[in-house]
């Protein structure tokens, strides 16, 4: 993908939304759905919070941390062992011995490189798509999914005001237009989130 093609979002300086538009959309949307998906959605934010703020790389055991609150679970989820299918059965995930260490590679590509540079929205859209698609869950990826893409925002100290172009859409595998789309979306969020924190003009 030509990644440093993406629309860069304004830049990577750090902004501090009016509202916590990811904390809200977890209340609305996740609560609607039960209260205890909403708490563990909740507990895994401010988590990967944390870890942003100590600029903790991203790995998949980084994911299972925070994926054992999303979950609910006594211990932090394995990687799958065994193909994984998505949308009705229409898309396959693979599984062999490299699977994870591929993961973590493509996951570490999320940091900000200044010998070869790319857009923060690129970033983030593409550790997004690497979740979705290494699918490394039984269950809880597409969740999965989206604390990845807030923790590479966090780690630069950025935060979204809004979120609902992120969780309202879905991917093809095997469109890679879908993928600039995603951080063209990124790029829609953070700009305006950039706008509504600008204080008022004189």
């Amino acid at each position: 993908m030509p990644w440093q093609e993406a629309p860069d979002g304004a830049g990577d300086v750090p902004v501090t939304p009016a509202r916590d538009g990811a904390a809200e959309d977890i209340r609305a949307f996740d609560g609607a759905l039960h209260p205890d998906r909403a708490d563990g959605l909740l507990a895994a934010l401010a988590l990967l919070r944390t870890d942003a703020a100590h600029g903790a790389s991203l790995d998949f055991a980084r994911l299972q941390h925070w994926q054992q609150h999303v979950l609910g679970t006594p211990q932090p989820p394995p990687f799958r062992d065994r193909p994984a299918f998505a949308k009705g059965g229409r898309e396959r995930y693979g599984i062999g011995p490299g699977t994870r260490a591929r993961l973590d590679a493509c996951l570490a590509g999320s940091a900000a490189d200044t010998e070869r540079p790319v857009p923060l929205t690129a970033r983030a859209a593409r550790a997004y798509l690497d979740v979705c698609f290494f699918h490394p869950f039984d269950d809880g990826n597409a969740r999965s999914a989206f604390l990845t893409l807030l923790f590479v925002l966090a780690r630069e100290g950025v935060a979204l005001d809004s979120v609902t172009l992120l969780r309202r859409v879905t991917f093809q595998a095997d469109n890679p237009a879908d993928a600039l789309a995603l951080a063209r979306f990124l790029d829609v969020h953070l700009t305006e989130t950039r706008r509504r924190a600008a204080p008022p003009g004189p």
